[in-house]
């Protein structure tokens, strides 16, 4: 199975994985990766940079929405075999390195065994390598704030809920947000497409993601790329406002 490559802006790109998302800014022969799926995506990655263009010596830096292994699936691999600095907000670092785990439970999964699409996404969390041990071993905080210097000049900005350190990445030059669990425009165990929370089991604080909105409808842009569903066109403050709405 092949991701899917989408051209979303000049220089960007989503990436549909298997069930979980990953853009690639491009700026010159340099690349920023933010996110990189399951585990049992590591094929898929490297393909997908290799259709853009880039390889894995290309890429600057790993810029890490937070440490769910559906995310984190190849942060150490680059990081290991080609030295790729990962980089999260200071208070996912700890979480990167696994000093602690704040990812659903199989006990949360199994009491929600009922609800629909949870037992098909349970299999294909499995067999993707989603319960794998895969820590970075020397994650690094953001080297500054404001834009990186990295192509794509992404701004990291620190939503919380999800997990403690969930950042999203504002580019503002493209009016984007690279939105990573924060806000979603469709999961495997919702039944609603367009912007919305992850259902209640997958956040670490539900009350505080849900506050973390109201951060995301301040940034200018209109083009949302999320870590799930597809991308969503329109203002980012009618995504926050209709996801307050739905979860509520």
């Amino acid at each position: 199975m092949r991701a899917e490559v989408r051209q979303v802006a000049e220089g960007t790109h989503l990436v549909h994985g298997s069930h979980t998302n990953w853009v690639i800014l491009q700026e010159g022969g340099a690349v920023t990766l933010i996110d990189t799926g399951y585990p049992g995506d590591r094929e898929q990655l490297l393909a997908s940079l290799a259709e853009v263009g880039g390889s894995p010596e290309s890429v600057a830096a790993v810029l890490i929405t937070h440490a769910h292994t559906d995310h984190l699936g190849s942060a150490e691999y680059l990081r290991a075999t080609y030295g790729t600095p990962v980089y999260a907000h200071e208070a996912e670092v700890p979480h990167a390195r696994r000093d602690f785990l704040q990812q659903v439970s199989v006990g949360q999964v199994l009491r929600n065994s009922l609800r629909p699409g949870v037992l098909p996404w349970a299999l294909h969390v499995l067999r993707s390598g989603g319960t794998a041990h895969v820590p970075v071993v020397a994650p690094e905080p953001f080297p500054r704030s404001g834009p990186l210097d990295l192509p794509g000049r992404p701004v990291p900005v620190h939503t919380p809920g999800h997990t403690d350190g969930h950042c999203v990445f504002h580019l503002p030059h493209l009016g984007a947000v690279v939105s990573g669990d924060a806000l979603v425009s469709a999961h495997p165990t919702s039944r609603i497409d367009g912007p919305q929370l992850l259902p209640r089991m997958f956040h670490h604080e539900r009350d505080t993601a849900l506050g973390s909105l109201d951060i995301l409808a301040e940034l200018a842009g209109d083009l949302t790329l999320p870590g799930h569903g597809p991308a969503h066109r329109g203002p980012l403050k009618d995504a926050a406002e209709l996801a307050r709405e739905r979860a509520q």
